[in-house]
Protein backbone atom coordinates (compact mmCIF):
# COMPACT_ATOMS: atom_id res chain seq x y z
CA UNK A 1 0.00 0.00 0.00
CA UNK A 2 1.43 3.43 -0.84
CA UNK A 3 0.97 6.09 1.54
CA UNK A 4 0.67 8.64 -1.63
CA UNK A 5 -3.27 7.55 -2.45
CA UNK A 6 -4.68 8.11 1.04
CA UNK A 7 -2.43 11.29 1.54
CA UNK A 8 -4.23 12.91 -1.33
CA UNK A 9 -7.94 11.43 -1.60
CA UNK A 10 -7.42 12.74 2.45
CA UNK A 11 -6.16 16.08 1.12
CA UNK A 12 -9.01 16.63 -1.62
CA UNK A 13 -11.72 15.51 1.01
CA UNK A 14 -10.49 18.49 3.71
CA UNK A 15 -10.72 20.92 1.09
CA UNK A 16 -13.95 19.59 -0.82
CA UNK A 17 -12.58 20.52 -4.15
CA UNK A 18 -8.57 21.76 -4.58
CA UNK A 19 -6.11 22.16 -7.24
CA UNK A 20 -2.75 20.61 -7.32
CA UNK A 21 -0.82 23.21 -5.51
CA UNK A 22 -3.48 23.22 -2.93
CA UNK A 23 -2.97 19.65 -2.51
CA UNK A 24 1.03 19.69 -2.02
CA UNK A 25 0.97 22.75 0.16
CA UNK A 26 -1.50 21.24 2.82
CA UNK A 27 1.10 18.11 2.41
CA UNK A 28 4.04 20.33 2.83
CA UNK A 29 2.92 21.56 6.17
CA UNK A 30 2.26 17.94 7.49
CA UNK A 31 5.92 17.79 6.68
CA UNK A 32 4.59 14.36 4.48
CA UNK A 33 7.50 15.35 2.17
CA UNK A 34 10.04 14.47 4.50
CA UNK A 35 8.45 11.02 5.81
CA UNK A 36 6.64 9.88 2.82
CA UNK A 37 6.84 9.74 -1.16
CA UNK A 38 4.16 12.51 -1.48
CA UNK A 39 7.23 14.61 -3.80
CA UNK A 40 5.37 17.26 -6.06
CA UNK A 41 5.71 15.11 -9.09
CA UNK A 42 4.36 12.34 -7.23
CA UNK A 43 1.29 14.67 -5.85
CA UNK A 44 0.36 15.74 -9.05
CA UNK A 45 0.61 12.30 -10.92
CA UNK A 46 -1.72 10.97 -8.23
CA UNK A 47 -4.21 13.48 -8.92
CA UNK A 48 -4.16 12.59 -12.59
CA UNK A 49 -3.95 8.81 -12.51
CA UNK A 50 -7.23 8.61 -9.70
CA UNK A 51 -9.28 10.91 -11.88
CA UNK A 52 -8.59 8.44 -14.71
CA UNK A 53 -9.33 5.60 -12.32
CA UNK A 54 -13.17 7.80 -11.43
CA UNK A 55 -12.30 8.70 -7.90
CA UNK A 56 -11.35 12.19 -8.29
CA UNK A 57 -13.44 14.46 -10.43
CA UNK A 58 -11.46 17.11 -11.94
CA UNK A 59 -12.18 20.30 -13.08
CA UNK A 60 -10.89 22.94 -15.61
CA UNK A 61 -11.67 26.48 -14.47
CA UNK A 62 -10.44 29.37 -16.05
CA UNK A 63 -6.75 29.84 -17.20
CA UNK A 64 -3.99 31.74 -15.53
CA UNK A 65 -3.77 35.31 -15.94
CA UNK A 66 -0.27 34.87 -17.96
CA UNK A 67 -2.03 33.07 -20.81
CA UNK A 68 -1.35 29.52 -18.60
CA UNK A 69 -3.52 26.45 -19.77
CA UNK A 70 -6.66 26.14 -17.73
CA UNK A 71 -6.02 25.57 -13.73
CA UNK A 72 -7.76 21.84 -12.90
CA UNK A 73 -8.99 21.72 -9.36
CA UNK A 74 -10.02 18.09 -8.30
CA UNK A 75 -13.19 16.85 -6.23
CA UNK A 76 -13.49 13.25 -4.53
CA UNK A 77 -16.70 11.87 -5.47
CA UNK A 78 -18.57 8.24 -3.73
CA UNK A 79 -16.23 5.92 -5.28
CA UNK A 80 -13.19 7.91 -3.90
CA UNK A 81 -14.20 8.65 -0.91
CA UNK A 82 -14.96 4.95 -0.34
CA UNK A 83 -11.49 4.06 -1.71
CA UNK A 84 -10.03 6.65 1.25
CA UNK A 85 -11.76 4.95 4.14
CA UNK A 86 -10.64 1.63 2.74
CA UNK A 87 -6.97 2.61 2.82
CA UNK A 88 -7.61 4.74 6.19
CA UNK A 89 -8.71 1.42 8.10
CA UNK A 90 -6.34 -0.59 6.38
CA UNK A 91 -3.20 2.12 7.54
CA UNK A 92 -4.43 1.98 10.95
CA UNK A 93 -5.76 -1.71 11.55
CA UNK A 94 -2.63 -3.39 9.81
CA UNK A 95 0.60 -4.04 12.29
CA UNK A 96 2.71 -4.48 8.58
CA UNK A 97 2.34 -0.93 7.32
CA UNK A 98 5.66 0.97 6.80
CA UNK A 99 5.97 3.97 9.06
CA UNK A 100 4.62 6.05 6.06
CA UNK A 101 1.34 4.79 5.33
CA UNK A 102 0.21 4.94 9.55
CA UNK A 103 1.54 8.15 9.71
CA UNK A 104 -1.14 9.08 6.94
CA UNK A 105 -3.42 7.23 9.20
CA UNK A 106 -3.13 8.88 11.75
CA UNK A 107 -3.10 12.03 10.16
CA UNK A 108 -6.92 11.25 9.15
CA UNK A 109 -7.57 9.39 12.42
CA UNK A 110 -10.57 11.21 13.29
CA UNK A 111 -12.36 11.07 10.07
CA UNK A 112 -13.27 8.22 12.00
CA UNK A 113 -15.89 7.47 15.13
CA UNK A 114 -14.03 7.29 18.02
CA UNK A 115 -15.16 3.45 18.64
CA UNK A 116 -14.13 2.39 15.06
CA UNK A 117 -10.25 4.13 15.49
CA UNK A 118 -10.36 2.03 18.73
CA UNK A 119 -11.36 -1.30 17.30
CA UNK A 120 -8.74 -0.82 14.36
CA UNK A 121 -6.07 -0.22 16.85
CA UNK A 122 -6.22 -2.78 18.90
CA UNK A 123 -6.40 -5.00 15.58
CA UNK A 124 -2.96 -3.61 15.01
CA UNK A 125 -2.01 -4.46 18.88
CA UNK A 126 -3.36 -7.58 18.01
CA UNK A 127 -1.04 -8.35 15.14
CA UNK A 128 2.21 -6.70 16.41
CA UNK A 129 1.76 -9.51 19.58
CA UNK A 130 1.14 -12.20 16.72
CA UNK A 131 3.93 -11.39 15.05
CA UNK A 132 6.54 -10.94 18.15
CA UNK A 133 5.20 -14.35 19.07
CA UNK A 134 6.55 -15.53 15.84
CA UNK A 135 9.77 -14.50 16.47
CA UNK A 136 10.25 -15.92 19.81
CA UNK A 137 9.45 -19.38 18.59
CA UNK A 138 13.06 -18.95 17.17
CA UNK A 139 14.61 -16.57 19.35
CA UNK A 140 14.35 -15.98 23.43
CA UNK A 141 14.69 -11.99 23.83
CA UNK A 142 16.15 -13.09 27.55
CA UNK A 143 18.95 -14.60 26.13
CA UNK A 144 20.11 -11.78 24.31
CA UNK A 145 20.71 -11.44 20.21
CA UNK A 146 24.52 -13.19 20.54
CA UNK A 147 22.71 -16.24 20.98
CA UNK A 148 22.21 -16.56 17.28
CA UNK A 149 25.43 -15.33 16.12
CA UNK A 150 25.11 -11.81 14.48
CA UNK A 151 21.92 -12.99 12.82
CA UNK A 152 20.60 -12.77 16.63
CA UNK A 153 20.23 -8.26 16.10
CA UNK A 154 17.87 -9.20 13.38
CA UNK A 155 15.47 -11.14 15.97
CA UNK A 156 16.53 -8.40 18.47
CA UNK A 157 15.56 -5.47 16.21
CA UNK A 158 12.23 -7.10 15.07
CA UNK A 159 11.19 -7.78 18.78
CA UNK A 160 12.30 -3.94 19.81
CA UNK A 161 10.02 -3.06 17.02
CA UNK A 162 7.16 -5.20 17.82
CA UNK A 163 7.12 -3.65 21.36
CA UNK A 164 8.02 -0.42 20.44
CA UNK A 165 4.93 -0.21 18.12
CA UNK A 166 2.82 -1.94 20.74
CA UNK A 167 3.52 0.53 23.38
CA UNK A 168 2.67 3.35 21.42
CA UNK A 169 -0.22 1.83 19.69
CA UNK A 170 -1.53 1.22 23.30
CA UNK A 171 -0.83 4.78 24.56
CA UNK A 172 -2.70 6.34 21.40
CA UNK A 173 -5.74 3.79 22.52
CA UNK A 174 -5.33 5.22 26.22
CA UNK A 175 -5.45 9.04 25.05
CA UNK A 176 -8.44 8.40 22.53
CA UNK A 177 -10.38 6.55 25.00
CA UNK A 178 -9.42 9.45 27.14
CA UNK A 179 -11.47 11.89 25.60
CA UNK A 180 -8.40 13.57 23.30
CA UNK A 181 -9.58 15.04 19.86
CA UNK A 182 -12.82 15.58 17.84
CA UNK A 183 -13.59 12.41 16.25
CA UNK A 184 -16.16 12.16 13.60
CA UNK A 185 -19.91 13.20 14.49
CA UNK A 186 -18.61 14.83 17.93
CA UNK A 187 -18.93 18.63 16.83
CA UNK A 188 -16.76 20.96 15.02
CA UNK A 189 -12.94 18.75 13.53
CA UNK A 190 -9.59 20.30 14.21
CA UNK A 191 -8.63 21.69 10.72
CA UNK A 192 -5.07 20.72 9.14
CA UNK A 193 -5.12 22.53 6.22
CA UNK A 194 -4.11 26.21 5.00
CA UNK A 195 -6.86 28.82 4.44
CA UNK A 196 -6.46 30.05 0.67
CA UNK A 197 -3.63 32.66 1.20
CA UNK A 198 -2.52 31.89 4.82
CA UNK A 199 1.38 31.23 4.02
CA UNK A 200 2.87 27.39 4.38
CA UNK A 201 6.47 27.93 6.48
CA UNK A 202 7.47 24.66 5.97
CA UNK A 203 7.00 25.31 1.54
CA UNK A 204 10.18 23.76 -0.08
CA UNK A 205 10.34 26.26 -2.85
CA UNK A 206 9.72 29.26 -1.34
CA UNK A 207 6.12 29.95 -2.52
CA UNK A 208 3.47 30.66 0.16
Amino acid sequence: MSAIRLLVLGAVRQHGRAHGYQVRNDLEYWGAHEWSNAKPGSIYHALKHMAKQGLLIAHEIAPSTAGGPPRVEYEINSDGTEEYFRLLREALRSHEQKADVLSAGVGFIVDLPRDEAVALLRERVAGLEEWRSAVTEYYTPEGGPDQLGHIGEIMNLWVHSADGGMRWTRGLIERIEGGAYTFAGEGEPFVGVLADGEPNPFATDGRS
